[in-house]
């Protein structure tokens, strides 16, 4: 512990935070431009395929057209030539709508009216033909609707004009069909292009963070774990003394802030331009906020909260960093006037040249605070009791942290920088003069950073899913046993039995997801399992999780006692998780016949 109340380890957890704030960031950005890009190219895309439609629907309107009139010169009935009159002046209605969309543009159709300078040409050459043809047909038309109509002779030159003239249409406009082709796939061959420079900058992107984050991340994070096993020796030294054991207390509370911190729900997110206007908010913060519509002038800290004061103190960050970003805490006040509390980072960034916006990234961090005020109140309440509970929990969390710490440093050294440093030296050893020796490289290369991939899916993988926030405990229970079982090739299986789907508190479902994830974790680590069964049932009162493997079992009277509880770290905190959210967890197991444990939760009518 340093003696300024700065603890080693709570700094280099900070260092870590800042690290891995950068790179998420980095990535976030990569991904949100490419998305960008390649919906606004795609929206293009699908607006080429409705016009190359209808053009190509041009041309069998003018010759539907011209059938009709020239079936007109062969027929003598005047009521049959009512109905054909009827059916082209049906046809030239839609045919003079699809010429005149295609060069203006139409929302009911589809049609952007944004045509090339080619396409305008070749258009402005048609419309003369067209016209011809249009008036010919209205002429006709007229001359039928005439009373008394006039004999076929009256129209027989009309007849003959769209005649003449529809095969430069149908030529003209099969030009303009092929152009339109073109640059349809003109579009196509662009879009190929950037996906693979989108590719190559986050290949790039990826060797950048490793080289300037990750790679001496796992240096100081080895000098830092010999200073934190020195400052362990220290601190258990420090628990007996009376006069430092406040600091111990403020210490141990520092701690559970940032374990908190690390555990937290996926980042609310949101896009803002310099000024403070709503550019884009995601799906959770719309939800949390209860904001689902919004114009270009929507003031971002109006949606944020109701109250004056706290829209100002917004206003202000935003003003006040908008060049060089921010990180901290603000409050908000809900449309239903329920307080929020967000930790939120205001970061800058430019889509485009000429363009510049903020991205809002932020955290629910309202259960933290009012957990801080409940830690506040029942230390004053009952201070001597807490005070020996701190000695166990502090000892507790400083094991934990210090395992943890371990584990991500033996990760991250042991398994990705391995292979990160394999495939640097690989790199480095490319002659690009010896084809052979290249190729044989090259798809150790693709091998190797797929291994790398794995790697980091798995390192990362202990966080909180967004499927856990967006869609309930069911889906991003759903998703842990599917990707546990792709990571360890296991059969890990999760049976919904009453097809429970409603959602329940945030602070709820976290716990149960966290319970769950160490239930399985322990099977694959310790039981040695190769079947694990994750079963879900309720009914109007009670949500029923149990986890079954077919490992090795234990004796649960043999396990050494933490706590006044049976099991080890692990097991005691899956017991005062459950506690937390007023639940019953029950284990049962035999050695030979593999293990059961069965959470109940309370459901709030």
């Amino acid at each position: 512990m340093a003696k300024n109340g700065n603890s080693l380890d709570q700094r280099t957890f900070d260092k870590l935070s800042r690290l891995y704030i950068i790179a998420l960031s980095t990535i976030a950005l990569s991904v949100i431009i490419s998305q960008i890009l390649v919906r606004k190219h795609l929206n293009d895309q699908q607006s080429d395929s409705s016009v190359i439609n209808v053009a190509g629907r041009q041309r069998m309107l003018s010759q539907k057209l011209t059938k009709e009139i020239v079936s007109l010169s062969t027929e003598d009935d005047s009521e049959e030539r009512i109905r054909l009159k009827d059916k082209i002046k049906q046809t030239l209605n839609l045919w003079e709508t699809s010429h005149h969309a295609l060069q203006n543009g139409s929302d009911s159709l589809g049609l952007p009216g944004k045509n090339s300078e080619i396409i305008t040409d070749k258009f402005k050459a048609l419309n003369l033909t067209f016209n011809t043809i249009s008036t010919a047909s209205k002429s006709i038309i007229e001359k039928i609707e005439n009373v008394p109509p006039l004999p076929l002779m009256a129209f027989i030159d009309d007849i003959e004009t769209v005649k003449q003239n529809e095969g430069d249409f149908l030529l003209m406009m099969d030009q303009i069909v092929n152009q339109y082709d073109l640059e349809a796939d003109a579009k196509v061959s662009w879009l190929r292009n950037l996906e693979l420079l989108l590719t190559a900058l986050t290949l790039l992107i990826l060797l950048a963070e490793f080289l300037f984050i990750f790679w001496p991340t796992a240096k100081s994070v080895k000098t830092t774990l010999a200073e934190l096993l020195i400052a362990e020796k220290k601190a258990k030294k420090m628990a007996f003394d009376a006069d430092e054991l406040s600091l111990a207390k403020e210490k141990s509370i520092k701690e559970l802030r940032a374990l908190s911190h690390a555990m937290d729900e996926t980042l609310l997110f949101a896009r803002i331009t310099p000024n403070g206007a709503l550019v884009h908010m995601g799906k959770k913060f719309s939800r949390l906020f209860k904001f689902t519509k919004f114009s270009m002038t929507t003031n971002f800290a109006q949606v944020l909260t109701i109250n004056e004061t706290e829209q100002l103190v917004i206003e202000n960050l935003i003003a006040h960093h908008k060049k060089t970003g921010w990180q901290g805490e603000v409050k908000a006040t809900t449309k239903d006037n329920h307080d929020v509390w967000l930790e939120m980072a205001i970061i800058p960034f430019n889509p485009t040249d000429d363009k510049s916006e903020l991205l809002i990234i932020a955290s629910e961090i309202t259960a933290r605070k009012a957990a801080q005020l409940e830690i506040v109140r029942l230390t004053k309440e009952s201070f001597e009791e807490k005070m020996n509970q701190q000695k166990v929990i502090s000892s507790q969390i400083i094991e934990n942290q210090e395992k943890e710490q371990t584990r991500i440093a033996k990760d991250v050294h042991d398994g990705i920088g391995q292979m990160l440093t394999g495939l640097k030296f690989n790199l480095e050893s490319i002659d690009i003069k010896d084809i052979v020796k290249t190729a044989t490289k090259i798809e150790h290369l693709k091998e190797l950073t797929s291994n790398i991939i794995k790697g980091v899916r798995t390192a990362t993988f202990n966080l909180t899913p967004p499927e856990l926030s967006d869609h309930g405990i069911v889906p991003a229970l759903t998703k842990l046993t599917h990707e546990l079982a792709k990571l360890t090739g296991k059969n890990i299986v999760l049976f919904n039995k009453t097809d429970f789907n409603e959602r329940l508190d945030s602070l709820v479902e976290i716990n149960i997801y966290r319970i769950t994830q160490e239930a399985i974790n322990n099977a694959i680590k310790y039981a040695e399992s190769t079947h694990i069964l994750v079963s879900l049932s309720h009914s109007e009162n009670i949500l029923s999780i149990v986890i079954d493997d077919n490992g090795k079992g234990f004796d649960p009277t043999k396990v050494k006692n933490v706590k006044n509880g049976d099991g080890g770290m692990g097991m005691t905190f899956m017991r005062e998780r459950i506690k937390y959210i007023d639940g019953r967890l029950f284990l049962n197991s035999e050695i030979g016949k593999g293990t059961r444990v069965t959470l109940n939760i309370p459901l709030s009518n």
